[in-house]
């Protein structure tokens, strides 16, 4: 009966992580399907560029609070199961996985979605909320420096794990630090293309003008 409970929570999760507010957004409220324009990625960024300010912000919330909400579904679970204190972090990384997952491939939006540093940050928040508001502050310092969104999100992935080599920072689990190396490789793995454009120099900047245009880019 734990394995059936532990499944739906997973299930849960991934659904909640499905939810894809870009794609909702867009169409319900500006007959646009976001994928279609700029990136072609169901994210924030995206969001920003084509319909604006206020909607991005709009999307990058839900998307942080889904990987928040994901990985405490801890919280129900311990309802029905019961789970050792040493084991709980475990399952907050696994349900924010799932949402992770869903993120990238919502099975509401024909499994297009975006590249979940939002919904990661999200379950960062969950799982270390000190280490996530520096990551954080590191991302805005970046983005304000430079205005490349991918370089933001590398950089501020990066930290992540870096910090756990602090003492102050080490009386956490040791699979944090696995989790944080968790969170840079898939930054990374999903920024490839960016990586490229930085490289040569074509990476480009942000911006919240309103585009029809579609254009190779792939910034969230």
């Amino acid at each position: 009966m734990d394995y059936l409970y532990i499944t739906l929570s997973v299930i849960a999760a991934y659904l909640l992580g499905s939810i894809p507010p870009a794609v909702w957004i867009g169409r319900f409220l500006y007959d646009i399907d976001v994928r279609e324009y700029g990136s072609g990625n169901a994210g924030a960024t995206n969001t920003f560029r084509i319909l604006g300010k206020r909607p991005g912000i709009m999307v990058m919330i839900i998307d942080i609070f889904k990987g928040f909400f994901a990985a405490y579904l801890i919280v129900f679970l311990l309802e029905f199961v019961t789970i050792s204190e040493n084991n709980v972090i475990y399952y907050k990384l696994l349900f924010g996985i799932a949402a992770v997952t869903g993120h990238i491939y919502p099975v509401f939006a024909g499994f297009r979605g975006g590249k979940g540093v939002a919904t990661l940050l999200g379950v960062a928040f969950a799982i270390h909320l000190e280490a996530s508001l520096i990551c954080m502050g590191v991302f805005l310092s970046v983005m304000f420096i430079s205005k490349y969104v991918s370089l933001s999100s590398i950089i501020a992935s990066l930290t992540f794990p870096l910090l756990f080599l602090f003492p102050h920072f080490r009386a956490g689990s040791p699979v944090l630090i696995i989790f944080g190396l968790v969170i840079s490789a898939i930054v990374i793995l999903t920024h490839q293309k960016n990586i490229q454009r930085l490289l040569k120099g074509e990476e480009r900047k942000v911006d919240i003008r309103i585009r029809r245009k579609k254009q190779v880019d792939d910034d969230e």
